[in-house]
């Protein structure tokens, strides 16, 4: 991958692939092997963008299968995966959970209202996750959709599920 490639078309999006990797990990070393994964497949399946959407809608895709891919092969598999070395901003936690950038340089794990709302998130099914994220992020139903591959007219209806589990989950984790 060339570091043009990774400045000018993924560095941009590290806080979208930032929030999805930390939706499906626990730790600070596997969010970097997610990371370092989503952006060696971005750089792998570059060709294959059509621009049929935006670049930032065909990263959460691709953001989304490839750590979906990535927890059933390390659910399946004992092995760990060590990871290379990945961009200090990604490393020293200069990205928030939210994707905002931080002056503190605590890592990715350091908040505790974040690391419990991550926490309920991991409790949710694949699909749920990626539903909840994007919602987050404040995308429309139909964005949604589109990046999940389900109806639209779904959406809502899975939404307003997701916030009552969540509600629920946090609130159990409170008492």
């Amino acid at each position: 991958m060339t570091s043009d490639f990774y400045i000018t078309q993924i560095l941009p999006f590290a806080p979208i692939i930032i929030k999805i990797c930390r939706a499906y990990t626990n730790n600070q070393t596997d969010f970097e092997d997610y990371y370092q994964e989503v952006c060696l497949q971005v750089w792998r399946s570059k060709d294959s963008f059509r621009e049929q959407s935006q670049w930032s809608t065909w990263i959460y895709r691709l953001s989304l299968n490839v750590c979906m891919t990535y927890l059933k092969k390390t659910k399946n598999s004992p092995q760990q995966f060590a990871s290379d070395s990945l961009p200090d901003e990604v490393v020293d936690g200069s990205y928030r959970a939210d994707g905002s950038q931080k002056a503190d340089g605590s890592g990715a794990y350091q908040e505790d209202s974040i690391n419990r709302l991550y926490d309920a998130i991991r409790h949710l099914s694949e699909i749920d996750r990626a539903v909840i994220l994007l919602y987050l992020e404040e995308k429309s139903y139909q964005e949604i959709a589109d990046i999940t591959g389900t109806n639209a007219n779904n959406v809502g209806v899975r939404i307003k599920r997701i916030k009552q589990r969540l509600n629920k989950l946090l609130n159990i984790k409170e008492a």
